[in-house]
């Protein structure tokens, strides 16, 4: 048999419109990238402040690695735990408002390690149905009883609850903001619910930190709700400019996760200069909030733009996508903008469920007026009689 099986898989892709391929930037992340030697207009990446080429943040990057180096030649807890690790996470911690955090090489890891170490065959976990892959992953890897409540909906919640008493640990995780389709949580509920049935709380703070909120602390400051969440997870790879995860909370749950996740333990440390790098995003976003309101101002804008002639434009975040339904549709589309200088993929299943393949538009404090109408201009004729209404 072989890999007969790979290559049928990969033959029922093609058929159905589902074949993944990436294109090769060769440039920065910015609002144009470059590929194959022309420049596209990217309206595809989480580098929502525009942070990722940041003349600050490469110069404490570059001076990172000629103090330290790159690597760190270890896992945290064997010999890689260098004073950068300490001092960004003393960073978020105050960032966050929490007692302590720590750090994981990516969101994913921290996730997974997170709720691996915190529940197993005697708890059950209560997700919201759109909840990342991430912590979809997290729960079956954890060997807890896994239940998903629709979207939002913060009855069925209650009610899954109501029917959990018998578990050890009850643990409730939900996306601050949903990567897909770009709304948020009510999170003032879910904290209210998760206190009356004394069940953990977790959030998925990747999309909103950096975003929300006045200072942009993510969705806990947005909310009011510093002190009431018992577990925040966040990223420094999207707003912040930089790559890795973390996990903020009170100080015994770091050090529990420090001795039990073992996407922490198992791994090598992140690199130093990725460490500076963050910390460079977090000073600047701390000193200097202009960035976070020119992101929502290109937010309010491109709403506006795309309401004229679409109905449905409901997102809540820097995230807005366009539902066009079939897989081969979306791809067609996406093709004919990427044909006029824009870099806008398909998102298609099984990342989004059958039938609402789409646009996701990812929008940047970095983009322009002009470069948010050149993307209405062309997308406007290509979606007008696809569209869903």
């Amino acid at each position: 048999m072989g890999l007969e099986f790979v290559l049928n898989e990969l033959q029922a892709l093609k058929d159905h419109a589902l074949m993944r391929e990436y294109k090769t930037i060769e440039s920065a992340q910015g609002p144009y990238v470059q590929i194959n030697g022309k420049p596209y207009l990217s309206f595809c990446s989480n580098n929502y402040l525009g942070l990722a080429d940041h003349p600050k943040i490469k110069q404490a990057a570059i001076a990172a690695i000629h103090q330290y180096g790159w690597g760190t030649g270890a896992s945290r807890l064997v010999a890689g735990n260098m004073m950068l690790h300490q001092e960004l996470e003393k960073k978020i911690a105050e960032f966050k408002g929490t007692e302590a955090a720590l750090l994981f090489p990516t969101g994913y890891m921290a996730n997974v390690g997170a709720i691996c170490a915190l529940v197993g065959r005697e708890d059950i976990v209560i997700g919201d149905k759109l909840n990342h892959a991430s912590i979809i992953d997290g729960c079956r890897q954890s060997g807890a009883s896994f239940r998903v409540y629709p979207h939002n909906d913060v009855s069925q919640l209650e009610s899954l609850l109501q029917k959990s008493s018998r578990y050890r640990r009850r643990l409730v995780v939900t996306d601050s903001v949903f990567s897909m389709d770009g709304d948020t949580a009510p999170l003032p509920e879910i904290v209210q619910i998760a206190q009356k049935y004394d069940a953990i709380l977790m959030i998925d703070d990747a999309h909103a930190t950096g975003v929300f909120g006045q200072h942009g602390k993510g969705m806990i400051e947005y909310y009011g709700l510093e002190r009431k969440i018992d577990i925040i997870m966040g990223s420094l790879s999207k707003a912040i400019g930089s790559i890795g995860g973390f996990i903020a909370g009170e100080k015994c749950l770091i050090d529990f996760l420090k001795n039990k996740a073992r996407s922490f333990i198992y791994t090598t440390a992140l690199p130093p200069a990725a460490c500076a790098a963050s910390l460079a995003g977090l000073t600047l976003i701390q000193e200097d909030t202009s960035l976070i309101d020119k992101l929502w101002e290109n937010v309010r804008y491109l709403k506006s733009q795309l309401s004229e002639f679409i109905s449905n434009i409901s997102a809540e975040s820097p995230i807005i996508p366009i539902i066009i339904g079939s897989a081969e549709d979306a791809l067609t589309i996406s093709t004919r903008l990427y044909e006029n200088g824009i870099l806008l993929p398909a998102i298609r299943p099984p990342t989004v469920p059958l039938g609402t393949s789409r646009l996701r538009v990812s929008l940047m404090a970095t983009h322009s007026k002009e470069d948010i109408n050149k993307l209405i201009n062309t997308l406007k004729p290509q979606i007008a009689q696809k569209i869903k209404l």
